[in-house]
């Protein structure tokens, strides 16, 4: 791993299918023009917004994108039942390169975020990015960069912050009903299977080019049994579940709680417990980030024993967030939640909708041209991903210890203390000797966020990770 600094002095500063003359192609659209559509990246999530941008009206979907033929195929199926014509390429750069696309959705897995958006930017177009927005801080810097200097919209897949209920809430306590907030707690409690472990390296689907799908990251043999999916939980592709599903409370308690830009500091624990796969990122994690107010987010990827396959909770809290304040606490998530008294007696709901509209609130300021108007513009998605780059930074860095330590390390905070007794007895559970599997203890870094990088101790140390080593021709630019 090279440091931030020989990285930034070495990456290579364009693409020549991207180049800046391409910014030209964007369409000059009226209010009653006709968007037309790319998406990149339709498995899973691209798929479902494959069926959402169609159905949002004066919005065509006319082309498709996927290292895995087999994949887009599927997708086509729907438009060939539907008597309608679909572009389909394999390489995203010739999706760029169509003149007639104003937008583009990406939805490949993380190490292609920010590269496919910085691209499609250059070409001209306007972007739905999924979250996390990157794979590391510098190059979500980038995209941000990027967005500024080509005037474009750009709107991160949190969409959380477009829910009904949870807007209504953050009115309600910006209306002063809960007084200050104290504290912000966000949790993902989902059960994670093994994903198995092999023997050597895997063949690779015959529907694959996977050059392409590996684009910017380091081209590896496949050492896992599933190509798709699975590369959330490898640190050359994927940022584990902090960023997987950990990024939606992250930024759920940045938006209602207020917490702007980048935390402080950070301090996390955890590690990768209860089977032998080919997984190297943690399914077991609490940090402790530094605003103005405390935050703490955590994963559990294991059930709540071996006796019950259900997931624990806190304050009736499985999946969304915790915003304890002066008066009383939220608890909720998509969907909407509840506000309570400090003895736990419902105060008011706020019913939400899961932030259903939130590719129609894109689209809307696609058409205003107004950045303003999105409801997760890409550098509220830069800070929520910077938050959980740093989580696994500070894991990453750390060593492992005991739980003494882990609470001796952050006694400072009453409730990162509770956090790590609950892990302790919930790893017992489990059946999980953590004298032979000890907790890794991760590093206590202080971030400078005006230069977006960590100093004091082990500085030298996590600024290693700000960035990568990019794979010609797929760099993240230097010069944007």
């Amino acid at each position: 791993m090279m440091t931030r600094r020989n990285f930034l002095q070495t990456t290579a500063t364009g693409i020549a299918a991207t180049s800046l003359a391409a910014a030209s192609w964007s369409r000059v659209l009226g209010a009653n023009d006709e968007i037309r559509v790319g998406v990149i990246g339709h498995r899973s999530k691209g798929g479902q917004h494959v069926q959402v941008f169609h159905e949002l009206e004066g919005v065509r979907v006319v082309a498709l994108c996927d290292a895995d033929r087999e994949v887009m195929e599927t997708t086509e199926a729907a438009f060939i039942e539907r008597g309608e014509q679909v572009a389909k390429y394999q390489d995203m750069r010739e999706l760029l390169d169509q003149q007639d696309i104003d937008v583009v959705v990406i939805a490949a897995p993380n190490h292609w975020h920010s590269l496919a958006a910085i691209w499609a930017i250059q070409a001209g177009k306007d972007v739905y990015v999924e979250k996390p927005v990157s794979h590391n801080i510098w190059e979500g810097r980038k995209l941000v960069e990027a967005t500024r200097k080509y005037n474009k919209i750009v709107q991160c897949g949190t969409q959380n912050r477009s829910d009904v209920g949870l807007r209504a809430f953050k009115e309600y306590l910006q209306e002063g009903h809960l007084g200050a907030v104290k504290w912000a707690h966000g949790l993902w409690f989902k059960r994670r299977e093994s994903i198995g472990k092999v023997n050597g390296p895997q063949t690779i689907p015959a529907s694959v080019d996977y050059n392409l799908w590996t684009g910017p990251a380091d081209l590896k043999p496949l050492m896992r049994e599933n190509l798709h999916y699975d590369w959330h939980w490898i640190w050359n592709t994927g940022n584990g579940d902090m960023a997987n599903i950990g990024v939606h409370q992250i930024d759920d308690c940045r938006f209602l709680a207020d917490l702007q830009g980048s935390p402080k500091s950070v301090i996390s624990f955890g590690e990768r417990w209860g089977y032998d796969d080919d997984g190297e990122t943690p399914n077991t994690h609490v940090a402790l980030f530094e605003y103005d107010i405390p935050l703490i987010i955590e994963i559990r990827g294991l059930p709540m024993s071996t006796e019950i396959n259900a997931m624990d909770h806190v304050k009736g809290v499985r999946m969304g967030n915790i915003i304890m304040c002066e008066n009383g606490y939220f608890a909720g998530g998509r969907g909407g939640g509840w506000v309570y008294d400090l003895d736990g007696k419902k105060v008011k709901q706020f019913p939400g909708d899961g932030g259903g509209l939130h590719q129609a609130n894109f689209i809307e300021a696609v058409r205003k041209r107004d950045r303003t108007v999105l409801h997760s513009e890409v550098e509220e998605g830069h800070y929520s991903a910077v938050v959980c780059h740093m989580a696994n930074i500070s894991y990453m860095v750390g060593s492992h210890s005991t739980f003494d330590a882990v609470k001796t390390a952050v006694q400072h905070n009453e409730q990162a203390v509770a956090r790590a007794e609950s892990m302790q007895d919930h790893l017992q559970k489990n059946a999980i000797d953590v004298q032979a599997f000890p907790v890794k203890l991760g590093a206590r870094l202080n971030f400078d966020i005006e230069k977006e990088e960590f100093d004091g101790d082990l500085a030298c140390e996590a600024n290693m990770f700000l960035g990568r080593n990019y794979r010609e021709p797929f760099v993240v630019p230097e010069n944007i």
